[in-house]
């Protein structure tokens, strides 16, 4: 009897396996060779930098000038290089013009360390007969304020008092040309994607955790070693916590626990890097005590996950081209409240950054407003990470917990809406406990 009802456990299993392998299993996706990624990552260049000059006529001026020397470049700059380059050489000068004279290039760039750059710069504008010229000194915005001091006051002292009157700052011209993805990104993001959450599954499994032993710092550090194996890079470390034992977002003491233990419901903060873009995602994991199923899990943790699940509806729902991120925080965290729960909005965008150029939709200590940044309108042909948390009353415990979410999205530009990269968290990863606890169990029944 013993043995049959361990048989039933570990069939029952079998089947919660299948089950979500028939829903959607992720994959490691393997990039191409460097050779490859290098074409790829310029043909995206090229493309964006096509709609430099229609970018300027939207913003009203007619020039765009950046100047960076080697280890000192420009933030815009990571976004109109080539694959090849590693960082700025000498001087390294971009000029952009909105409406180039006819049978002349809209774009000039010059690699020197010699006088020769500013004679040639200032033949241009002359030719060009330009009006305004937009410089990266933005004082709040970081994707728009890149060029640093000393290379402001070089250009106004090689330029003259005649250009200088014709300095202007648009931060939106960063803002939108760093924050707009090209179509054909698409493709490449949600492999990505998928990557990100195959590490994750495989992370929050029983081939990586064995609980009593396995400490949250045990798989961080998996991840970063599954992270280099596939070739692939991070821009942050990854992050585990026992949501039941602390507060990811609060301050962990030395002695807050982990170690993994049956019954712990796990939270990851988790990106990758690969061809020029980076992914940012939060999953959830429950570790199922010997013995038991997903029909386990206890009912507050399905409800707290069922709740953050709708507080991303609603964000998403509010994302309206346009409309600025202190407005969609509002509406958002109204609605919630209508609907009779509590919770924390601080979504972002990300592509060529992992907190990319966008406007802020609230902050994790900012849910009134986030000056400046979430004052900015939100863009289209851009992606985003939707994060946030809900909190839930979790019978179990006796206690209000929160349940954080994150996952990116994309403009869909034919259906004019979000959606999602590679999907949503709709159901926890499980661990599953070693057979020989399993055995155990059952013959000890």
């Amino acid at each position: 009897m013993a043995i049959f009802k361990w048989q039933n456990v570990l069939c029952l299993q079998l089947l919660v396996v299948l089950f979500a392998q028939a829903v959607a299993v992720p994959e490691y996706r393997r990039l191409p060779p460097l050779q490859e990624q290098a074409s790829i990552q310029d043909a995206w260049t090229a493309e964006r930098l096509s709609n430099v000059p229609q970018l300027l006529r939207k913003y009203g001026v007619d020039a765009w000038l950046m100047s960076q020397k080697e280890y000192a470049e420009d933030t815009v700059f990571w976004s109109l290089k080539s694959a090849t380059q590693f960082s700025a050489r000498r001087r390294t000068v971009d000029l952009f013009l909105a409406n180039a004279v006819e049978g002349t290039s809209f774009s000039y760039t010059w690699i020197d360390n010699t006088p020769t750059v500013w004679s040639e710069l200032l033949v241009v504008l002359e030719a060009q007969n330009v009006s305004s010229i937009a410089v990266n000194a933005d004082t709040d915005v970081a994707f728009s304020s890149g060029l640093h001091a000393g290379e402001l006051n070089k250009i106004i002292k090689e330029l003259g008092p005649k250009w200088k009157k014709k300095l202007v700052v648009e931060p939106m011209l960063g803002v939108e040309f760093i924050g707009t993805m090209v179509f054909n990104r698409l493709g490449w993001y949600r492999q990505l994607q998928e990557t990100t959450w195959a590490i994750i599954s495989e992370a929050f499994s029983e081939s990586v955790i064995e609980p009593g032993i396995t400490t949250t710092s045990d798989i961080e550090w998996w991840m970063r070693e599954k992270i280099q194996q596939l070739n692939y890079t991070t821009w942050f470390m990854p992050d585990i916590t026992i949501l039941n034992a602390e507060d990811p977002f609060g301050n962990l003491s030395s002695t807050a626990r982990r170690v993994i233990q049956f019954g712990d419901l796990l939270h990851c903060d988790f990106g990758v890097t690969a061809m020029g873009l980076n992914t940012d995602t939060q999953h959830m994991a429950y570790v199922l005590y010997p013995g038991e199923t997903q029909e386990d899990i206890p009912e507050g943790y399905l409800g707290g996950l069922k709740q953050v699940n709708r507080l991303q509806d609603i964000v998403k729902s509010n994302m309206k081209i346009g409309t600025s991120g202190n407005d969609i925080l509002k509406t958002s965290l109204k609605q919630m409240r209508s609907e009779g729960f509590e919770g924390r909005i601080y979504c972002h965008p990300i592509g060529d950054w992992g907190h990319s150029a966008g406007t802020l939709i609230g902050m994790a200590n900012l849910q009134d407003e986030v000056p400046v940044l979430g004052d900015l309108p939100l863009l289209d042909n851009t992606y985003y990470s939707v994060e946030l948390y809900a909190e839930y009353f979790v019978p179990e415990r006796n206690e209000t917990m929160n349940f954080y979410l994150e996952e990116d999205v994309y403009w869909d530009d034919e259906k004019k809406d979000w959606e999602w990269v590679w999907g949503r968290q709709e159901h926890f990863h499980l661990i599953n406990p070693p057979v020989n606890d399993l055995f155990r169990t059952q013959t000890d029944l």
